[in-house]
């Protein structure tokens, strides 16, 4: 019988997004997340207006500028540009890092719970049904995961 699963094997679903919803970890995880995206934002815009103001300043004067001169100031723009790629790919570097950082002790826990729930209820498998486009049967063990990883999350911020 290739394709079904055998008759003492037991199935259970949970709902990952609903369990991670609920860890207060996970809350400030994302909230530092935001804060860092929001003040990498607000520098990257306070960096592109001033190069924008630089740009101006120079179509202004342009004109009036010696050869040596615009070729100077032509190669201060480009160094302020490549200044703004430069910084924006440190801060998404960043951002991801801190995510990845932030995220691998939450998974963990998470990972950790539903092998707790799984191995109390003897399972055999354990499927996120947010990755199913279709499921029937089985038991939701989201509520029993909910309750354990809390418990990991509550042990996890007494460690701080």
């Amino acid at each position: 019988m290739i394709g079904t699963v055998s008759a003492q094997s037991k199935v259970a679903h949970i709902n990952s997004t609903k369990v991670l919803d609920t860890l207060p970890s996970r809350k400030d995880a994302l909230k530092e997340l935001q804060d860092f995206s929001k003040a990498a934002e607000k520098e990257l815009t306070d960096l592109e207006a001033e190069l924008q103001k630089a740009y101006e300043k120079y179509m202004k004067e342009r004109e009036s500028l010696s050869p040596v001169l615009r070729q100077y100031e032509e190669e201060r723009l480009q160094k302020m540009q490549t200044n703004l790629q430069t910084r924006e790919q440190e801060l998404q570097q960043r951002l991801q890092a801190r995510g990845n950082e932030l995220n691998d002790p939450i998974l963990k826990r998470l990972q950790k719970a539903v092998e707790l729930v799984s191995d109390r209820k003897k399972l055999s498998y354990v499927i996120d049904e947010t990755q199913l486009l279709y499921f029937k049967g089985g038991q939701d063990i989201t509520n029993e995961v909910i309750d354990e990883i809390l418990k990991l999350d509550a042990a996890e911020y007494k460690k701080k």
